[in-house]
């Protein structure tokens, strides 16, 4: 048998990604493309899958470990027909002992671990408990009626340890580890919330403090904690939110003969496995506007004094998955035909549903689309992905009543929202990007070229 440490892969990314999940377990034998860890970085989450079959002989990371490309993830005992043949087979007693061992041996080290980290927190958690009389006498009646103990709770033995000196029931902790394990941090906030019931904090200058609520008072409750992905848009939309003085500009688009010629295209693509989307269309029409109108297609410096142009196209597509928001980016869109970015679109969003989007997947887009079309509303005021300058929004498609010259006909309208910068750009420049995108999509032909 022969021992061989598998590391981390390029995951598009050179900084540290968080340890989320650990699939793989000491002494079993796994398949090629088995998934073996499950990482996620401030974009994305990566399943790791193993590279050759083998044996499990140890893990090298835990839960919530930092780890970038070339680091070592797990040891595997690879067979080969000429040891299987030279060496003795090891008895199921032998093998299980052995495992039984390095389990033996991990575990202490990650109870060793969490044990000081442990007392570290206690030490430092000491001075949140000096609070005054009144807020002692309210923290003791609520930790008196806590929820009662249940031995389903997932949590580590140092987490264990820890609650029982704080004095915590574990039934009545969330946790925000990986299928909610509780995790120290976890019963740390909770002693902290029942101790402290001060204001939180206005994190912008000027605006007065949110007070926290206790909102159990009014009935029963339940405190779900985000997970990375969606703290991560949260504060990116806050930020957005905060600081891009917004100006959303609504059209409807007539899409009647290009919706007939769309169904046209697919009976004939059909033998090839190729479905063409109205949002395949959308691509390709914002990435011939972004060429006639390139201030869409560029950022704010950060001091607000140059504007950069980028030379390339590169479109985000808003795709919703179990886990949150995520923005596939599909590159050179300008210059790539309907096929292929229906194909590619398609491909991305399968991939960020799938969990297997690389962070490199989601960075460098120059304008993004959001569509809700499949799921209907008439408008809606998509918040620009900063730093980007615009943003496309997209509702549900409607026949309505269109005057002609002469009479009223029905017409397929799509009702599209363009959000922007308006430091960057002016209403005026608005309104003609977002008629441009109209002229090509009533226009299939152009939206070709």
């Amino acid at each position: 048998m022969s021992i061989e440490t598998i590391l981390v892969p390029d995951i598009g990314s050179d900084d540290p990604v968080d340890v989320i999940e650990i699939t793989a377990k000491v002494g079993e034998h796994l398949a090629v493309d088995a998934t073996i860890v499950v990482l996620e970085s401030d974009k994305a989450t990566v399943e790791v899958p193993l590279p050759k079959a083998g044996r499990v002989k140890a893990v090298l990371v835990k839960t919530g470990d930092r780890v970038k490309q070339g680091d070592p993830l797990l040891e595997l005992e690879l067979a080969s027909e000429e040891s299987d043949k030279s060496a003795p087979a090891a008895s199921p007693v032998q093998d299980k002992a052995e495992q039984n061992k390095t389990e033996q041996k991990n575990q202490h080290k990650e109870n060793t671990a969490a044990t000081l980290e442990a007392d570290v927190s206690i030490e430092t958690a000491a001075p949140v408990a000096r609070a005054t009389d009144s807020q002692d006498s309210a923290a003791a009646q609520q930790l008196d009626h806590a929820e009662p103990s249940s031995t389903e709770v997932h949590a580590g033995p140092a987490v264990r340890k820890l609650a029982r000196e704080l004095g915590v029931e574990l039934a009545a902790v969330s946790g925000t580890g990986p299928r909610q394990r509780i995790l120290q941090e976890d019963v740390h906030r909770w002693v902290k919330d029942r101790l402290t019931r001060r204001p939180i904090a206005s994190s912008v200058a000027g605006l007065p403090a949110l007070p926290e609520i206790d909102f159990s008072q009014f009935g029963p409750v339940e405190r779900v904690p985000l997970n990375k992905l969606r703290r991560v848009s949260a504060a990116n939309l806050h930020r957005s939110w905060l600081t891009i003085p917004l100006v959303t500009q609504h059209d409807d688009a007539d899409i009647t003969e290009l919706e007939a010629f769309r169904q046209q295209e697919n009976t004939r693509l059909a033998k090839q496995g190729v479905k063409l989307t109205m949002l395949a269309f959308l691509v390709r029409a914002c990435a011939v506007a972004l060429e006639k109108y390139p201030r869409f297609n560029s950022s704010l410096s950060v001091d607000g004094e140059t504007l950069i142009e980028k030379r390339y196209i590169h479109i985000g597509v808003a795709v919703e998955t179990e886990n949150g928001l995520m923005v596939p980016v599909l590159r050179d869109a300008n210059h790539k035909g309907i096929v292929q970015i229906a194909s590619e679109v398609t491909e991305l969003a399968a991939k960020a549903r799938q969990r297997k989007l690389m962070p490199g997947d989601m960075q460098g887009g120059t304008f993004s689309i959001s569509s809700l079309g499949g799921i209907g509303g008439t408008a809606f005021t998509p918040l620009v992905n900063w730093p980007e300058v615009a943003i496309l929004g997209v509702s549900k498609a409607e026949t309505k009543p269109r005057w002609n010259g002469g009479e009223f006909e029905p017409r397929l309208m799509l009702p599209l929202s363009l959000s922007y910068d308006h430091r960057v750009v002016d209403g005026a420049d608005g309104a003609r990007f977002i008629t441009f995108i109209n002229q090509l999509l009533a226009d299939m032909r152009r939206a070709l070229l």
